[in-house]
């Protein structure tokens, strides 16, 4: 017999989870479906897994397979993989479980209610992480974070360089720094600074 309350509890966690957390913040409607079918397709398959000997073990070396997989429609922050396994580990939890109890509703309700609270825009809200080109080519570390810095206006709190090009004399960089604060203007730097795929 289908544990209907087991269903009806995942379902709910992987709409509220997809639909009330994840969409509204993100706006990837391909994502949002992908996270409900992934959730789903595991619960299905680890209800039937309980009808056998091997469900438990079974269960976490799916998980462990599926938690590898990346989604390739388009790129995945790695902000939006946390949704993924989440929506499996959801699948799981309710597809495990013979009946709704205690345990398995505070651990669905921790997996959604933690995404929910760390992926706040009110966390680390001034945190930013971009790649730029430069139109220059820097060797000298202490110059390349000079340059930044002006023209960001805010000190950054690490510099990654990807690639030097000598011959286009351009340098990619990972950047990572906090945000201005409201009402602050950045500075501005003589040079060019863009955002990689925008073109020179």
């Amino acid at each position: 017999m289908i544990p209907l309350a087991a269903v009806a509890l995942d379902l709910v966690a992987i709409a509220v989870l997809a639909f009330a957390v994840y969409y509204p913040r993100h706006r990837r409607r391909d994502l949002a479906v992908a996270f409900v079918g992934v959730n789903v397709g595991v619960l299905a398959v680890s209800m039937v897994l309980t009808d056998t000997a091997v469900g438990a073990g079974l269960g976490l070396g799916l998980f462990g397979v599926l938690s590898i997989i990346r989604l390739r429609s388009r790129e995945i922050e790695q902000s939006e993989m946390s949704y993924y396994l989440a929506a499996l580990a959801i699948g799981l939890i309710a597809g495990l479980s013979t009946s709704v109890t205690w345990l398995s509703v505070g651990l669905v309700t921790l997996v959604v209610g933690v995404l929910a609270i760390v992926d706040s825009p009110a966390v680390l809200r001034r945190s930013r992480e971009q790649q730029f080109v430069l139109e220059r080519a820097y060797l000298d570390e202490t110059e390349l974070r000079a340059a930044v810095e002006h023209l960001l206006g805010t000190p950054v709190h690490r510099i990654t360089t990807r690639n030097i090009d000598l011959v286009a004399d351009t340098t990619v960089v990972d950047v990572r720094y906090s945000a201005p604060r409201p009402g602050s203007a950045p500075a501005r730097h003589p040079e060019t600074l863009q955002t990689l795929g925008l073109g020179r």
